[in-house]
C-alpha cells in the first residue's frame, strides 16, 4: 500500500479535468489581460483553479514502523484538486455571496501519515482514491465602508472586482477556512503556488478548527485601516479529532481567534507583522493522562481548553526578494484536534522573483523549519499513543526539522510548473528514524 504506484485509472478523469482546465485557461487568458489594463467592477465572478502534485522519495533508513508511521520503503503519490470560485454582488451596498466546489483526490505519501509538518498541504485535503465533490466554501461577506479615501480590490478567487472604503469593517459567515482571513503571509501560505510542507503554509502549533479537509463554519469580523487591521473569529470544531462532522453545539465547542496586522515600511520596503491568540474548547484528551494510560487517549477525552499563540512576519527585502517567519506555540496539554501534532514551531524563509534572469514570471523559495512537541505530547507518542499525522509505536525524541526549496516556471500566463525538494530529520519526532529526501513536482492552473 506504500510503496511505489502507477497513478490509478480513477485518476485519470482528474487528469482530463486538468487539461481542460489548461486549456480553458488559455483561452480566456488575452481577455483577462486585456480586462487588467483598467479597473474592473464585477457583479459576477467565475475562477476556477487545478492543480496536481506528484511527490515521493526513494527509501529511508526505518528500523520499525508503527500504526501512523512514513513507510521507509520507496513510495510515489499524487494529488490533484480541482475547485471553481463563483461570486455575486448582492443586491444591498457592501454585500457578496461566494460559493467554491471542489473535486479532490489522491493522498500523500503513506497515504498521508508518517510526518507532522507533512510535505504536501494539499494531501490533508484528500484522501480519496478517486474523485471526490465536496462543497469548499459557501459564504456571506458584508463590507460596510467607513471612509479614509478608497482603494480597489482586483478580481479574484472569492473577491469581487471592486472600489471600497480604505477604513471598512468586513463580516464574513458561512463556511470557509479560518486560514482564508487568519495567518496569511504573502510568500508562504498557498500550497498550490507556493511551499508545499505545511511549516511555510500555516502557523503549526494553532490548532485552526476545521474538518478534515480544512474547512469549517464559522464568522470573522475585520476592521481594516490604512497602517494596522484587527481580525476577531469564531468557528466550529469537529465532533472527534481530524473527522468531517463538525459540532453544532457552539455554546459549548468553539474556536476562537484574534489577530492584529500591523503594516509598515522598513529602508523603504513594506512590512506586516501579524500578531495571533486562540483559545480552542473541544471534547479534547489529555496527553499526560493517555501517556500514563498506555496510549489511550479517548478514555481521556473530556470538555477541555487548548490556548497558544503566533508570530507571522513578511518584509520585502527588494523589489523581488522577500523575507518571511512565524513562531508559534501552544499549552501542549490537550491532543491535537483538528490541524497537526505539533506545539512549538519556528520557520522563516526567502521568496525570490525571477526578474534578474529575464524571468520575471518564475519563483524561487528556500526555507527551514523546527518543529516539536511538549514533553506530555512526547511521553504520549513514546507510549505508543498516535495523532493527526504520526504515530510510530514508540519514540526517542527530538525536534523535527525541515529545509524546502522550489522553483516555479511560469510555462503560460495561467500555468506554473513547479520543481520542489524536501530535506526532513526526525520525521514525527523520532530520531531512531530517517533523515528522508522527498521530491516533487507540481503543475497548477488558474483564470
Amino acid at each position: 500500500m506504500n510503496g511505489g504506484r502507477k497513478i490509478s485509472r480513477a485518476t485519470m478523469p482528474m487528469i482530463a479535468a486538468l487539461a481542460i482546465a489548461l486549456c480553458a485557461a488559455l483561452t480566456l487568458a488575452p481577455a483577462a489581460r486585456a480586462q487588467e489594463s483598467q479597473p474592473v467592477i464585477e457583479d459576477w465572478s467565475l475562477h476556477a483553479q487545478s492543480t496536481a502534485i506528484y511527490q515521493g522519495d526513494f527509501g529511508f533508513h526505518s528500523p520499525y514502523q508503527g500504526p501512523n508511521s512514513l513507510s521507509g520503503n520507496q513510495q510515489w503519490r499524487e494529488t490533484i484538486s480541482v475547485t471553481g470560485f463563483l461570486g455575486r454582488r448582492l443586491p444591498w451596498d457592501g454585500g457578496a455571496l461566494y460559493f467554491d466546489p471542489e473535486f479532490n483526490q489522491g493522498f500523500g505519501v503513506s497515504r498521508s501519515l508518517g510526518i507532522a509538518s507533512f510535505p504536501n498541504g494539499e494531501a490533508v485535503k484528500a484522501g480519496f482514491d478517486t474523485p471526490k465533490p465536496n462543497v469548499a466554501r459557501l459564504f456571506l461577506r458584508q463590507t460596510f465602508g467607513q471612509g479614509g479615501g478608497q482603494e480597489y480590490l482586483k478580481p479574484d478567487q472569492n473577491q469581487l472586482g471592486e472600489n471600497v472604503d480604505i477604513d471598512r469593517f468586513t463580516v464574513t459567515a458561512g463556511k470557509f477556512s479560518a486560514s482564508d482571513i487568519f495567518d496569511d503571509n504573502a510568500y508562504a501560505h498557498d500550497p498550490r503556488t507556493q511551499f508545499l510542507n505545511l511549516s511555510f503554509i500555516d502557523a503549526l502549533a494553532w490548532d485552526y478548527p476545521a474538518d478534515s479537509k480544512g474547512y469549517t463554519d464559522g464568522a470573522a469580523f475585520e476592521l481594516i485601516r490604512e497602517a494596522w487591521a484587527f481580525r476577531w473569529g469564531l468557528f466550529l470544531e469537529p465532533k472527534i479529532a481530524n473527522e468531517r462532522d463538525l459540532d453544532p453545539r457552539f455554546w459549548i465547542h468553539l474556536g476562537l481567534v484574534a489577530q492584529l496586522d500591523e503594516r509598515y515600511t522598513l529602508f523603504g520596503r513594506g512590512g506586516v507583522m501579524r500578531e495571533l491568540v486562540f483559545l480552542n474548547r473541544a471534547d479534547m484528551g489529555n496527553l499526560e493522562q493517555a501517556a500514563a494510560n498506555g496510549g489511550n487517549i479517548v478514555a481521556t477525552r473530556r470538555d477541555r481548553y487548548k490556548a497558544g499563540f503566533a508570530l507571522n512576519l513578511e518584509q520585502g527585502l527588494t523589489d523581488d526578494l522577500g523575507f518571511f517567519s512565524r513562531v508559534s506555540w501552544n499549552d501542549g496539554r490537550s491532543e491535537p484536534w483538528a490541524f497537526t501534532d505539533i506545539d512549538r514551531g519556528v520557520s522563516l524563509g526567502l521568496s525570490l522573483q525571477g526578474t534578474s534572469w529575464g524571468r520575471a514570471g518564475d519563483t524561487v523559495g528556500l526555507a527551514g523549519a523546527i518543529n516539536g512537541v511538549s514533553k506530555a505530547h512526547a511521553n504520549y507518542l513514546a507510549a505508543g499513543g498516535t495523532g493527526i499525522f504520526i504515530g510510530d509505536g514508540r519514540l526517542d525524541y527530538a525536534p523535527e526539522g525541515v529545509i524546502e526549496t522550489y522553483y516555479a516556471i511560469a510555462l503560460a500566463e495561467p500555468a506554473t510548473l513547479t520543481f520542489d525538494y524536501q530535506f526532513v530529520v526526525n520525521p514525527a519526532f523520532n530520531q531512531d528514524r530517517g533523515p528522508v529526501s522527498l521530491f516533487g513536482a507540481r503543475l497548477h492552473v488558474e483564470y
